[in-house]
């Protein structure tokens, strides 16, 4: 009798990796269509149960390289929550200016490196510079290296470095920079508000394949600006809630064909998070410059398309370093760098807008400040319904073209959502069956 193993990893992966689609063809129509991503399992749900409350915000960190501000604010939040902390403006702001930082340099890359190609036919920004070097020389080196340096430089006088900084903690920060440190950044911040104006004007010009989606969008809301880090969750479908409701509306679920959670909604409709949502969701809380950036580039207050995407990841940058401007140039120290409250027992919540969407935290902690129990819920995992929703779409729409075509196309449309997928330009791996 033979001898049969079975093998099975069941722990699955929170962040995205390398990237497979499977297309099933009969008769003419998609018959099956598979969006899969594949990452080794990482544990950090598990491994932060057991460990002190305070080293959450700085080991969940390290989930993303790209987006650790977005994770470090999450469960710093998460655990003000339970403890009863309310940070102070300056705090507030400072955080904010944190995050702007953030922003900037992952959609500056994105915008620049990553997701342009596309549009003008390249596999990357090196092919890029061997078609047009003076394109290269007047906007990839001017813009594409510059800004997303400047947006990598702004948590280094805040935070103490510039990767992972170590400063930000729950409460606040460990020590308050200095007025001249942060106010330091205005001049370039006035150079890259001028480049994020002038990016909007230059992705505006593309020519996007029409795609119309009906999505139901997911994003914070803030009664007093754009929302980054702080408000309500509120959808295109009409619901208004706290972060604390997020898992009374929102589910995941184990696919087959992916080592990543599927987010959805518990009402069935699949959910779109990161710049489109909140863009149609808060066109009303962009300021002046970034609304007036929008139009120019034929934007109007929604936007259906998520080719168009790179638009808006355009005009947020232009809304980011405003703010981060106004912050610097209005910043004076505060006189208390964080605040404290006796640890007791809890449950806490904390959601931000990561780059690419709402990344959400919840922690159960004990008397003793120990993390009895962890859930995060990261942008990806939300988004990979809609992004199958789209392939189905492109792929339909191009059926009478090769099968490399359609991969190029395939690979475009996951790249409107996730700079983290595509920061390998081939990462897709596409299985055609044409029967």
């Amino acid at each position: 009798m033979a001898d049969i193993r079975t093998i099975k990893v069941e722990a699955l992966a929170r962040v995205e990796g390398e990237g497979s689609l499977h297309v099933k063809i009969r008769d003419g129509k998609v018959k099956d269509l598979h969006f899969g991503i594949f990452e080794p399992p990482r544990f950090f749900e598990a491994f932060l149960r057991g460990r002190d409350y305070r080293e959450v915000p700085d080991i969940t960190a390290r989930i993303c390289g790209i987006c650790p501000i977005a994770y470090l604010m999450g469960a710093s939040q998460a655990m003000e929550d339970i403890l009863g902390l309310r940070v102070s403006a300056s705090i507030r702001a400072l955080r904010r200016l944190v995050y702007c930082g953030e922003w900037i340099e992952s959609h500056a890359l994105h915008v620049y490196m990553l997701h342009a190609p596309d549009f003008l036919g390249l596999a990357d920004a090196l092919e890029l510079a061997r078609v047009d070097r003076t394109l290269v020389e007047r906007h990839l080196h001017a813009r594409a290296l510059r800004l997303p340096h400047l947006g990598h430089d702004i948590p280094e006088p805040i935070g103490g470095r510039a990767i992972h900084p170590g400063s930000l903690r729950v409460g606040g920060f460990t020590r308050a920079p200095g007025r001249r440190q942060v106010r330091a950044l205005a001049e370039e911040l006035k150079w890259g508000l001028e480049t994020s104006i002038a990016t909007v004007k230059l992705v505006g010009g593309f020519d996007f394949p029409d795609l119309v989606q009906d999505y139901n969008y997911m994003a914070l809301r803030h009664p007093d600006e754009y929302a980054i880090h702080e408000g309500r969750l509120v959808t295109s479908s009409g619901l208004d809630f706290a972060a604390a409701q997020f898992l009374d509306h929102v589910e995941e679920e184990h696919v087959p064909w992916s080592n990543a959670l599927h987010g959805k909604p518990k009402d069935g409709l699949a959910h779109h998070v990161g710049p489109l949502a909140r863009y149609n969701l808060n066109y009303d809380r962009l300021g002046d410059t970034a609304r007036a950036a929008a139009t120019a580039a034929g934007l109007g207050p929604v936007v259906r398309n998520p080719f168009q995407s790179i638009v808006v990841r355009a005009v947020e940058l232009v809304q980011v370093c405003e703010d981060a401007l106004k912050i610097v140039e209005s910043y004076e120290e505060p006189e208390h760098a964080y605040e404290e409250a006796p640890v007791r027992a809890g449950e806490g919540h904390g959601c931000t807008e990561a780059p690419r969407g709402l990344c959400y935290h919840r922690y159960r902690i004990d008397a003793d400040g120990i993390v009895q129990d962890a859930r995060i819920v990261p942008p990806t995992a939300q988004n990979q319904k809609v992004m199958e929703l789209d392939l189905r779409k492109v792929v339909e729409a191009n059926l009478d073209r090769s099968d490399e075509d359609i991969k190029w196309r395939a690979e475009q449309a996951i790249r409107n959502y996730d700079p983290c997928i595509s920061c390998a330009t081939h990462f897709l791996r596409l299985e055609m069956d044409r029967g």
